[in-house]
């Protein structure tokens, strides 16, 4: 009796999870975007919130959740219930953040179930148009003439962005002052408004503004020109050899995640990524090169970056403050 009672509960629970995924979603999904409107993170997570929103008939609510990196955000995303109802869409700073803070309230590589890495971007470096900087190449020869002349904002300290300059300084010999932000927004604002004379971010944020005519890209940080910016030379170009930093955009839920909702809302975002409309404003607005790619292949990527840029934190002693 005991073991036909216990079959029957096993039997009840293997149909219970497929009913469940194949029902998801039954109520509100959040979006957790662990930074402010205004930069690339936000607005491809409404971008796939409202397509996603259109397909499955139920909201995808996008908070975002600004502060130390992305961490404060992520952490949120984390603690939450792992029931497929709140997932994180998170910049490259998701793989900086475990050497960065060593309070960090969550571990990356553990505390999150890999959903899809979107896409990557290289870094670009942009001043405002009226600016008089046409290349990285006159920023870095007048800044060993006078030393913290120039000012450079990153999304945060510790970013991918701030490394790259810590790298580009150690190889170039010179020095700029970092002006650390909240966001790719706030930045954006603080170079249109000439309060920083430049800023380092994805090509995904500085595309739209150079492109507006408000910005001046003066290098990019791919090993290959960027196609959204094709006149642009790399930093490999001026003088830098082997430079290069990418931005990324990855999706995750938190671990123990039930994997038939994982599985169902992997393949509701392949669909979404294939239309023609969204891959145009992906690729050709902000500059992205989409990966749209396996859980698995996220993982793998997220464990090299923590290594790599890991490695040059530890090596540089940088800190958040």
């Amino acid at each position: 009796m005991i073991r036909t009672a216990a079959c029957f509960l096993l039997l009840s629970l293997s149909v219970a999870v497929p009913a469940m995924a194949q029902d998801w979603p039954v109520k509100p999904v959040r979006f957790i975007v662990p930074f402010p409107p205004g930069g690339s993170v936000d607005p491809l997570a409404r971008l796939l919130g409202a397509k996603l929103g259109d397909t499955l008939k139920q909201q995808f609510v996008v908070e975002n959740r600004p502060g130390a990196g992305g961490s404060i955000g992520t952490a949120i995303a984390a603690k939450a219930p792992a029931d497929g109802y709140t997932f994180a869409v998170v910049f490259d700073s998701h793989g900086v953040n475990q050497a960065l803070i060593p309070t960090l309230p969550f571990d990356t590589a553990k505390d999150f179930a890999p959903v899809m890495l979107v896409g990557t971007a290289p870094y670009a470096i942009a001043t405002q148009a009226g600016k008089p900087w046409k290349s990285f190449a006159e920023v870095a020869a007048a800044s060993k003439v006078k030393p913290d002349s120039v000012s450079i904002g990153s999304i945060g300290n510790g970013t991918i962005g701030h490394l790259l300059l810590t790298q580009a300084q150690q190889m170039g010999g010179f020095k700029v002052t970092h002006v650390p932000f909240t966001g790719g927004g706030p930045m954006n604002q603080n170079i249109l408004g000439g309060q920083i004379e430049m800023g380092v971010g994805s090509v995904a944020l500085l595309t739209p503004q150079v492109r507006g005519g408000k910005m001046r890209a003066i290098a990019t940080a791919g090993e290959k020109r960027a196609s959204s910016l094709p006149d642009v030379p790399t930093l490999i170009e001026q003088g830098f050899p082997g430079l290069t930093a990418y931005a990324w955009w990855g999706i995750y839920a938190p671990t123990g995640t039930p994997k038939p909702i994982m599985d169902k809302f992997h393949a509701e975002l392949v669909k979404v990524l294939n239309q023609a409309d969204v891959r145009k404003t992906l690729s050709e607005t902000l500059g992205m090169d989409l990966v749209v790619s396996s859980p698995e292949e996220l993982q793998k990527w997220t464990l090299a970056e923590m290594a790599k840029w890991g490695r040059i934190v530890k090596d540089n002693g940088i800190k958040t403050d």
